[in-house]
């Protein structure tokens, strides 16, 4: 009797089942949302992940989009995209030197005078006597200037325009001989000189000293002095109309 009411004790406190109907357990999703620490989590979670997205998208739209239009590529906003490569390779490229003008043949042009004048066909007669070489009997056009100091002392005489070397010789009417080669189809050739300082196929710089004035049997006339003469693809011009004012 006693064993009869314990069943009937258990079989009312615990659940009837109905016959087909599914045994109910407790979900393992409610279990994990019951702790505390899981909705913290998951909202920490979302908000990385906006703020992730946020960033992805300003700094896209921050980087200039380029576009490439005949060759040239720009911005969107048409500004001109530098390429840094190509900027060094123009920084490398030389520049063109700058043609020099022609200077006095000497240290300091205030010491020294034009005591023969260039021969110029459309001078006066005047002009013409002025620029005329004697020797003997011998009449010359002077195919330049010469230079001296009123004390006739001796100057040195410099390098009118840079250029290279290709004549020095010592010839019996004009003493020592010096000619140079420069840009532009021009020689320069200085006469009457002692104590020559280059040599042939030497380059020099404009300023240089190329020796000192001296005599000539041509102009001994003259006294120390220097012949100063300018071709122009072989042609003589006038020194004076290229030399600077003093």
């Amino acid at each position: 009797m006693n064993d009869q009411n314990q069943k009937n004790q258990k079989n009312e406190e615990s659940p009837k089942i109905g016959l087909g109907e599914p045994v109910v357990q407790a979900s393992s999703w409610k279990r994990l949302l019951s702790r505390k620490w899981v909705y913290p989590a998951a909202y920490m979670a979302t908000a990385a992940i906006i703020l992730t997205l946020v960033w992805v998208y300003q700094d896209a739209s921050h980087k200039p989009q380029v576009k490439e239009t005949a060759g040239v590529v720009t911005n969107v906003d048409n500004t001109p995209v530098v390429d840094s490569s190509k900027t060094e390779e123009s920084k490398s490229v030389p520049t063109v030197a700058t043609p020099e003008d022609l200077v006095w043949p000497v240290a300091n042009a205030a010491d020294v005078t034009v005591v023969k004048p260039f021969y110029d066909k459309d001078a006066s007669a005047e002009d013409h006597v002025a620029a005329i070489v004697k020797y003997n009997d011998t009449f010359i056009p002077n195919t330049g200037i010469d230079l001296a100091r009123g004390d006739n002392k001796t100057f040195e005489v410099k390098a009118a325009l840079s250029g290279k070397v290709t004549r020095v010789e010592q010839t019996p009417l004009s003493g020592y001989v010096v000619e140079i080669t420069n840009a532009n189809n021009l020689k320069t050739v200085y006469e009457s000189l002692t104590d020559v300082k280059v040599k042939k196929d030497a380059e020099v710089k404009q300023g240089d000293t190329l020796a000192s004035a001296g005599r000539s049997e041509l102009e001994k006339d003259l006294g120390n002095h220097v012949h100063f003469a300018v071709f122009e693809n072989d042609t003589p011009v006038n020194p004076a109309t290229l030399l600077p004012q003093k």
